[in-house]
């Protein structure tokens, strides 16, 4: 019993429980992960001819900057992985491809046809697991909450695109756009894909639900429009001061000339 209980205190005891941990806490973290991806992965179902087309239209109009594999180049980041849901917002708005080189990409007026960005997300989507297109249940606002949507809001989105949802300035020559007229389903692409200087809320940051709840707040917003008369940019105090104090003072002009103006 003694030379057993010597080999159980053993000084690389130590060494090899530490080792069994971090085994046993890579497997599970390995686990997870595909788990996550596989959660993540475009499940929508895409005919090979699809894919097919859409590598054609890659090639013709996205290879110069993305690699003719969507590898990536100097001056595009690699497609490898992005998932459908990035191609349908970035072509679907106009964004890719990019009319010239900038801080970021602006909205312009759309390139292609729907079934040309369906062709082109399908394309990228065989290249790697990513993000999906929503489906109609994630972007049926008649199930969202639109109040929760605004905390929601207001905790992770406000303090780049205004708490009216209104947009604003970022660093070098970047900004926020306006999300008032953007599509459900634009607003939910950018949510899972990250675009620009945004970052990616994944669904452990921001569940299916609150993402529903989020877009059901601002097209609520939307239209309603501004509860409190005018709007004035939605800049919050400052933009309502400078307004009050320069009709004020225009006021107080006005009337002193009024008041000399008079015979005496």
């Amino acid at each position: 019993m003694k030379a057993l209980s010597k080999k159980r205190r053993h000084p690389l005891a130590a060494v090899a429980l530490l080792l069994f941990g971090l085994l046993i806490t890579g497997s599970l973290y390995t686990a997870a992960g595909s788990i996550s991806e596989a959660k993540a992965a475009d499940t929508t179902t895409a005919s090979q001819s699809d894919v097919d087309e859409g590598g054609k239209l890659f090639v013709a109009n996205c290879a110069t900057c993305h690699g003719m594999n969507a590898e990536g180049t100097n001056t595009g980041p690699s497609l490898i992985g992005v998932g459908a849901a990035s191609v349908d917002f970035q072509v679907g708005t106009g964004r890719m491809p990019m009319q010239m080189q900038g801080p970021q990409a602006q909205a312009k007026p759309v390139q292609f046809t729907d079934d040309q960005i369906s062709q082109l997300a399908a394309y990228v989507a065989s290249l790697g697991a990513g993000p999906a297109i929503p489906d109609e249940e994630s972007l049926d606002t008649t199930k969202g909450d639109a109040a929760h949507g605004g905390t929601v809001f207001r905790v992770n989105c406000a303090m780049c695109h205004n708490a009216a949802a209104a947009g604003g300035a970022l660093t070098r020559g970047k900004f926020a756009p306006t999300l008032a007229g953007v599509s459900e389903k634009h607003i939910y692409e950018a949510m899972v894909t990250g675009p620009q200087n945004m970052p990616v809320f994944n669904d452990s940051n921001i569940t299916p639900d609150e993402k529903r709840d989020v877009v059901t707040f601002l097209k609520t917003i939307e239209a309603n429009g501004s509860a409190g008369g005018f709007a004035l940019g939605s800049l919050g105090p400052v933009a309502e001061g400078l307004f009050v104090w320069t009709a004020g003072l225009g006021i107080i002009i006005a009337f002193t000339i009024w008041l000399t103006s008079r015979p005496s």
